[in-house]
């Protein structure tokens, strides 16, 4: 039988963890009887419970596995981990919240199947902040007008991905991946599946201005050079304007120095102008230099407190990853 993993990150989802799993079940005891399958949770050091019941719902069934993050390592790095983690023949990736329907697993094995070996959901309408999604929308033409590669729209990571990229994704060796950006640059050919985004059903959602901030920023800095070169051109720009307005106000205070006062507001304006535009690019510079930064330094993704219901053959496998990259630490 083929092997399905189901990733699923969570923090502080105590509501959410056991529904999510059993509505999993039930798609694979109804729809997909003819494979066999694996939960596995990777918890971002929740503190409402999670971790205790991720504990019981894994010693009920030797099928939910459940990796448990020393701290939390955020939105990014530790879905990502998770399925560098996974060891079915496909991965799917999903949050806990419901707001990545599971009855769409189906549809995403079926696209698998007939051969593809990325299967992505993609958002057409959602029945989250209407504000939100207007800016995200307005975010992703942004990406892809500065970037070289097409990325793709509305794509929260939610989808499948075939075992011939994830052991891709193990090579890659980033320590600070933007798997979206990935899955467009080196994905092999994909399906997409549009589809309606729920409301989450239970708790909070755990996104701020902060965290899709950072999303936002990790986009463009490891897809797009356009910003700087901007920086550069309309420093350019500037300058030789610069020099043709006061050549003109010179000739003018010589043709008209009395009637032709100089004043202190073109000398104020001017210079709030040009501090907010070198400080707005010594930002984004800034932005450039903390990615840099972060790849260079080459900490782990996540490190492990504990992990549950991993057998031996998954800990070999596990030996086989971190001898490519030491990246993956396991403290117990």
């Amino acid at each position: 039988m083929k092997k399905i993993s189901v990733v699923i990150p969570c923090y502080n989802e105590i509501e959410n963890v056991e529904p999510i799993s059993e509505a999993i079940i039930d798609v694979f005891n109804h729809s997909l009887v003819d494979y066999d399958y694996e939960i596995l949770f990777i918890d971002n050091h929740s503190s409402d419970g999670t971790r205790e019941l991720l504990q019981k719902l894994c010693m009920g069934n030797k099928k939910i596995k459940a990796i448990f993050n020393a701290r939390n390592f955020g939105i990014i790095l530790s879905p990502y981990y998770g399925i560098l983690q996974s060891d079915g023949d496909c991965t799917i990736q999903m949050v806990a919240d419901f707001q990545d329907p599971p009855s769409m697993i189906v549809d995403f094995v079926r696209k698998w199947e007939e051969g593809f070996k990325i299967v992505i959901a993609i958002k057409i309408t959602s029945s989250e902040n209407k504000l939100i999604y207007f800016l995200r929308s307005v975010y992703y033409k942004f990406l892809k007008k500065i970037t070289d590669i097409e990325h793709i729209e509305h794509f929260t990571g939610f989808g499948l991905y075939d075992r011939d990229f994830v052991d891709l994704l193990r090579k890659l060796d980033d320590p600070y991946p933007y798997l979206r950006g990935i899955v467009a640059e080196l994905g092999y050919s994909r399906a997409e599946i549009p589809f309606n985004q729920p409301r989450r059903e239970r708790g909070i959602t755990k996104n701020n201005w902060y965290t899709l901030y950072d999303m936002a920023m990790l986009g463009i800095t490891s897809y797009s050079k356009v910003v700087m070169r901007m920086a550069t051109i309309l420093g350019f720009t500037i300058s030789g304007l610069s020099i043709l307005v006061a050549f003109i106000y010179f000739l003018l205070k010589l043709l008209l120095w009395n009637e032709f006062p100089m004043g202190i507001a073109p000398i104020i304006i001017s210079i709030f102008f040009f501090g907010s535009v070198q400080l707005f690019f010594t930002g984004f510079l800034g932005e450039y230099i903390l990615s840099i930064n972060i790849r260079t330094l080459k900490r782990p993704l996540v490190v492990e407190e504990q992990r549950l219901n991993f057998d031996t053959d998954t800990h070999f496998n596990r030996k086989i990853i971190k001898a490519r990259s030491t990246r993956y630490i396991v403290k117990s």
